[in-house]
């Protein structure tokens, strides 16, 4: 095992795939002679040259509209956004081009291209850069949707959405790249799909992904202290959503706490908690909570950041109201 930064084993990931695969570039603003906005790319220009690794003008629309055309004809482009507010510009190449391409070919043409950067809030942006778009890309047939929340899994998590021949939304967090974690020796892969159950338990079952998980990891610790035992799940894909190991959790603890930082109307968060009340209504012994952000634009004063988020206050309340405590 080694100890990495998120970065790092995003830029791991990418450096060993293009090895492989002449096919794979990378596409971007600022991912060649900058290193990147957030030096994820750094080192690629020189070790991949410029015909493989690009920078691009101010125009999402424009590059990832190279980018799907690339991957229908046989490429397989890594687009990356400086961050997922800028998407918006591009949606239409993404939703209906990349995502509905296989179906409105009859299968004749896939569509094997990422479009990764990172989602969410990132301090004082405020309302236009702090937004969450995990919930509205999962809702698009023909789309995979990642949300990784640690070194080792964004790494195999990558590296699987490079090989896959579907377009994956692959989504990060700027305030996650300088986070270490260990990661394993040696090439390895994590199928997309699987959740993975971070911390075991009977108490209550406690669900998130992405860097809600360090909300949701600093809570069970203190959690602990008070001889509560939860039982924690990272999705780390939310579309395809692995709702057998939430269910399974839920039949075992009872409970369920779902945490997520995007807005609460047509969140993921909704989704879980419908199919856990379909598939296991008669093992819950109390109703389901999310903790989620606020149903504001997020506000660039500190003290209203602070109100508006999910933080680990807010998760121990929720367990101890399923608790009946």
């Amino acid at each position: 095992m080694r100890e990495v930064q998120f970065r790092e084993a995003l830029r791991e990931a990418l450096a060993e795939e293009m090895r492989k695969d002449e096919t794979i570039f990378l596409m971007g603003e600022e991912v060649a002679e900058y290193n990147g906005a957030y030096k994820v790319s750094q080192g690629l220009l020189d070790e991949f040259g410029a015909k493989r690794v690009i920078d691009t003008p101010i125009a999402e629309l424009g590059f990832a509209g190279i980018g799907v055309g690339a991957a229908i004809n046989g490429l397989r482009p890594v687009i990356e956004f400086m961050t997922f507010n800028f998407s918006l510009v591009a949606i239409d190449q993404i939703i209906n081009a990349a995502a509905k391409m296989m179906s409105m070919s009859g299968g004749q043409f896939t569509v094997p291209i990422v479009f990764r950067g990172p989602t969410g809030a990132a301090g004082m942006l405020s309302s236009q850069h702090s937004q969450a778009f995990e919930s509205w890309y999962a809702n698009c047939p023909g789309l995979k949707v990642i949300v990784p929340s640690n070194p080792a899994d964004a790494k195999g998590l990558l590296k699987a959405s490079i090989r896959d021949n579907d377009p994956v939304i692959f989504m990060e967090s700027e305030q996650m790249y300088g986070d270490k974690g260990l990661i394993p020796d040696g090439e390895y892969i994590i199928p997309i799909g699987v959740a993975d159950i971070k911390k075991t338990g009977t108490d209550v079952t406690i669900v998130s992904f992405g860097k809600m998980m360090k909300v949701v990891l600093k809570a069970a610790d203190e959690l602990t202290k008070e001889n509560i035992n939860a039982e924690i799940i990272d999705l780390r894909t939310v579309r395809p959503i692995d709702y057998k190991t939430v269910i399974e959790s839920v039949k075992k603890t009872n409970r369920l706490i779902i945490v997520e930082e995007s807005w609460p109307l047509g969140s993921i968060a909704t989704e879980v908690a419908f199919k856990v009340q379909k598939e296991a209504f008669d093992y819950l012994d109390a109703p389901v909570i999310r903790v989620m952000g606020g149903d504001v634009p997020l506000p660039y004063a500190p003290t209203l950041i602070e109100a508006y988020l999910p933080n680990p206050t807010r998760v121990i309340k929720a367990v101890k109201e399923v608790m009946y405590l």
